[in-house]
């Protein structure tokens, strides 16, 4: 057991206690401490990767599983389908805004109970939702539904970094990382057959039930990971255990008022004074902005000019999935390239930069641009409808890589604010994500599919160069800034 005490006043202690007089600070018994949670068993390490990215899989699914009942509740409750898609676009605007407020929680309360409060919550805004007599219900229900759901996009990547060591950590990191952009694409298609043979409120009823055994899942299973937490819960315990006067003792570290002050304007200084942070975050919005505003373009397309009924065109939607499950089955590829480059470039071997992360999003960027314009130009009565599918194999695989790769440089380039730039890039893209969906048939109609996609993809080819720039200066222009890490320009 390591435990020192001082008469310091400082409350800067990060698994401490404090009282007046005496600091008590705690860490783990040594390496092999089995109440460190990289040294928890391989079973439960892996039940708790798999609890978590089935719940963030979850809670996407429902954010697209939506656009399916569009047809049932705009004759039920005699709304058009621009107001109907309202409830999509307020779902995921929850899902961006959400991750401010629990990230802060989550540092001072730790993960598990932000998990079982998150998927409680989200499950009980599920029930309006399923029960609504109307429209107004529903789209409470959705809004606070996609708050509640936060946790399992702004915690749960932190929860399978403190279960790893760096070098166990590719394979956990690469199956939940998969979860984003797999739920929206099941979404429809799990939907498309619940509404083809019954009532629109089954959807909800599934994700109900679903959520209910997560949760009762992540009540027997999930254990805390997040290591200042737990020092400081040991800290309390060695702090009682010597303080025989019954002294008040306090966290230490910022008050919660500080804390959550921080993380409602760091990101949004991080997008106005960073412009690595502000053109990735961008990009990655309007490609989310696009994902989504396919979940209108689908039906108008394959119905229009195909006649595929609902359950049909949720099938469709499996292009874009065997895309993000390509995606994955790449990460290999990419851990080899990284070595290769840390080998090349850094003087010691050992160096790994920021950009080394970017060559994902670099192979990813034009393949979004191909799969747009082939989805586009392949979408007429006069070609089979197996060719547009095709190419929205390429986009699901474009975007996985893209994601793939700024993700992991925003979290390299910006060590210490990594919390800030992800929430930054979490609430930009549902921003887009919200807005594209409800202007999407709208701009089909009046442009045409093949115009109305080009478009998009024209808005792609304009950010194209972006991670190529970012991969080949990045180094120079973290030099300049007051956020990013500095390393030396690659050669």
């Amino acid at each position: 057991m390591s435990l020192s005490a001082s008469n310091s006043s400082s409350d800067k202690t990060v698994g401490g206690v404090n009282n007046p007089s005496v600091v008590i600070t705690a860490d783990w018994d040594g390496p092999d401490d089995p109440k460190n949670p990289k040294n928890f068993a391989l079973w439960r390490k892996w039940v708790m990767v798999f609890t978590v990215s089935f719940s963030s899989l979850c809670v996407t699914c429902t954010s697209a599983l939506y656009s399916s009942i569009y047809g049932q509740i705009t004759a039920q409750f005699h709304i058009s389908e621009l107001v109907a898609t309202v409830g999509l676009s307020l779902f995921i605007f929850g899902m961006g805004v959400g991750p401010m407020f629990v990230a802060p929680i989550s540092e001072f309360y730790g993960r598990r109970p932000i998990y079982i409060a998150s998927l409680a919550l989200f499950t009980i805004w599920l029930i309006p939702c399923a029960a609504a007599n109307n429209f107004g219900t529903l789209l409470a229900g959705r809004m606070l539904g996609g708050l509640t759901s936060a946790a399992f996009q702004s915690v749960a990547g932190g929860t399978i970094g403190d279960l790893f060591t760096r070098e166990t950590l590719q394979l956990p990191m690469m199956i939940y990382t998969a979860t984003p952009f797999a739920g929206p694409v099941l979404g429809p298609l799990i939907g498309g057959f619940i509404n083809s043979f019954t009532s629109w409120r089954w959807s909800f009823y599934v994700i109900i039930i679903w959520s209910a055994s997560l949760w009762v899942v992540m009540l027997l299973f999930m254990k805390e990971t997040y290591a200042p937490v737990l020092l400081r819960k040991k800290a309390l315990r060695l702090q009682a255990a010597s303080d025989k006067s019954g002294t008040p003792v306090q966290p230490g570290a910022l008050s919660m008022q500080k804390v959550f002050l921080r993380s409602m304007y760091r990101p949004f200084l991080l997008l106005l004074l960073e412009p690595m942070c502000l053109c990735l975050c961008l990009y990655t919005a309007v490609i989310i902005g696009t994902l989504y505003l396919f979940f209108g373009a689908f039906p108008l397309v394959f119905s229009n000019l195909y006649g595929f009924n609902l359950w049909q065109i949720g099938l469709t939607f499996l292009g874009q999935l065997v895309g993000t499950f390509l995606g994955v089955f790449l990460n290999p590829l990419w851990g080899w390239n990284l070595q290769r480059l840390v080998q090349k470039h850094s003087p010691d071997g050992k160096e790994i930069i920021p950009e080394y992360r970017l060559p994902p999003a670099i192979l990813g960027a034009p393949l979004i641009t191909i799969g747009l314009f082939w989805f586009g130009w392949s979408s007429t009565a006069s070609v089979h409808w197996i060719m547009p599918i095709i190419g929205s194999v390429f986009f699901g695989l474009g975007v996985f890589l893209v994601f793939q790769g700024v993700i992991t440089f925003l979290v390299d380039a910006y060590p210490l604010y990594a919390a800030s730039a992800l929430a930054a890039n979490a609430f930009l893209r549902s921003s887009f994500a919200a807005a594209f969906p409800l202007f999407g048939i709208q701009m089909y109609e009046a442009l045409g599919y093949q115009w109305a996609t080009s478009l998009l993809a024209f808005l792609t080819v304009a950010m194209l160069p972006l991670p190529y720039i970012f991969y080949r200066f990045g180094p120079r222009i973290r030099a300049k800034s007051r956020f990013a890490a500095v390393n030396q320009p690659l050669l």
